[in-house]
């Protein structure tokens, strides 16, 4: 049996306003930090025997997945799409904050961004626009209901606000 899979499909190259100066912080700070590291390599490496300098190896690493970063940056924020505007509020679309009641009762906030801007962090409730819950979301107004199937479970939801700015 093969470990192949095949390649994820690309994301959509969209990124909110505030999506994009994040980036571009992010880049510059990883070019400010990559500076530090190489004074920390050089002089890890002048204590001598490399195979067997811990600071030097961690530091080596470090370096790597930095540059790694860096070029995925250099090449993915050219590409970017900056929405700031849509056409109209009324309707959930890229950039929208949504709330939202299941059959429960209880409320969601989301917003639906680029997958870029997708972070660890689950509190800010940020939701990639090629997720199937913002594809079932997008074009629908206040008051729709969607239905959300995952895996054998289905889920009804109401949207109860759409606003397009985070106050």
């Amino acid at each position: 049996m093969s470990r192949y899979r095949p390649p994820q499909p690309r994301s959509k190259p969209y990124i909110t306003p505030e999506g994009m100066v994040c980036l571009q912080r992010e880049l510059s700070d990883l070019w400010r930090r990559r500076g530090e590291v190489t004074e920390a390599i050089t002089a890890a490496a002048a204590e001598g025997d490399r195979s067997e300098n811990a600071e030097y190896i961690y530091r080596k690493k470090q370096l790597r997945e930095m540059d790694r970063r860096i070029r995925y940056l250099q090449k993915r924020i050219p590409d970017l799409k900056v929405v700031d505007q849509v056409g109209d509020n009324d309707r959930v679309y890229f950039g929208a904050y949504v709330q939202l009641e299941n059959e429960s009762g209880k409320e969601f906030n989301y917003r639906i961004v680029g997958a870029d801007e997708i972070s660890s962090d689950a509190s800010k409730g940020y939701i990639s626009v090629d997720s199937p819950m913002s594809k079932a979301l997008l074009g629908k107004t206040i008051d729709d209901e969607i239905v959300l199937k995952v895996g054998e479970s289905v889920q009804f939801l109401s949207i109860l606000d759409i606003r397009y700015s985070a106050v």
